[in-house]
């Protein structure tokens, strides 16, 4: 992986591509929000922010991996060293991006098993001490995508009031201005919001990444409607959430806007990724360098340093 393909090529040329002001003025949806017919609609800024995160949840379905018995999910799910190689994700790659994100104003489900041993519970809770967006809720198995949405709507303080949802995975990484880009974007598309209950909101350019005691290897990939920086409009008091669809086909039930300017996102490939228990075409992947690796920790707020020791 050449430097090039990840900073210059993408982070470099084609945002300027992207931005030449005679495209964005020919596109209809660049109407300020003040001009919409409808009158109950409310700035992006106004709106709930809600996202929903597993941590080792051992739900009724939900799993690419089956397990014959709910015991046997949770003794596969809960086995130390996979529960190891999650904190060491959840603290170097899925929470630092959280942390860092320009825009503050975001709420976070994190929910866990009921039976997750106590002193797995403490450290999550010592791991997201700083972070208040996110609230942790302990759950017993219970089938996947009813919970998931009776989590997201119970977590909507107006029902009737719109809201933008999220999901976010705890060994990938979203962009530390994507937040603030959902938003953007929610306010440049007004009349989508006017004739649809739900618009999907879609940056699918990002980031393939290995974390070792060597540091970040890595390659530059699209792909659509990915869970990381993933978003979705709801309208008020419309109940639909992001969890009663699959997202990678999210664009066959309601319109859906994409970016490919810029990578949104890092999904890290790793000994117990649910989607690639089962044989799967490797993707190669490279060491960065330096300047990526200040790329990484810019974007992504990914600390090359803060992966050897954690990984060593």
């Amino acid at each position: 992986m050449s430097h090039c393909r990840i900073s210059a090529r993408i982070w470099g040329v084609a945002p300027v591509v992207n931005s030449r002001p005679v495209a964005l003025a020919t596109l209809p949806c660049q109407c300020a929000p003040q001009n919409m017919k409808g009158k109950n609609m409310i700035d992006s800024k106004d709106m709930q922010v809600i996202g929903l995160c597993r941590f080792s949840y051992p739900a009724l379905g939900g799993f690419q991996v089956e397990h014959e018995t709910i015991e046997d999910r949770i003794a596969f799910l809960y086995q130390e060293d996979r529960l190891e190689e999650r904190f060491q994700l959840m603290e170097t790659v899925a929470l630092p991006c959280l942390r860092e994100q320009t825009d503050q104003n975001f709420e976070m489900i994190l929910v866990i098993g009921d039976t997750l041993p106590t002193h797995h519970v403490d450290r999550l809770h010592d791991i997201t001490a700083d972070i208040p967006q996110i609230s942790i809720v302990a759950h017993e198995p219970r089938p996947h995508r009813p919970l998931m949405k009776e989590l997201i709507n119970g977590a909507r303080k107006d029902p009737k009031a719109p809201c933008l949802q999220f999901r976010h995975d705890d060994d990938d990484a979203i962009s530390v201005d994507f937040f603030e880009r959902f938003r953007a974007a929610v306010n440049a598309v007004p009349a989508l919001l006017e004739d649809n209950r739900t618009v999907a909101f879609d940056w699918n350019r990002g980031i393939i990444a290995e974390m070792s005691a060597q540091g970040i290897a890595a390659t530059d990939t699209v792909r659509n409607l990915y869970v990381a920086s993933l978003g979705m409009y709801v309208r008020g008091g419309c109940n639909l959430t992001i969890m009663n669809f699959r997202h990678g086909i999210m664009n066959q039930f309601m319109p859906t806007v994409s970016f490919t300017d810029t990578p949104m996102w890092v999904r890290t490939h790793n000994g117990y990724n649910d989607s690639r228990q089962k044989k799967v075409k490797p993707v190669p992947v490279e060491p960065l360098t330096s300047e990526q690796e200040a790329d990484f920790k810019a974007r992504f707020a990914i600390d090359v340093d803060q992966v050897r020791a954690t990984f060593s």
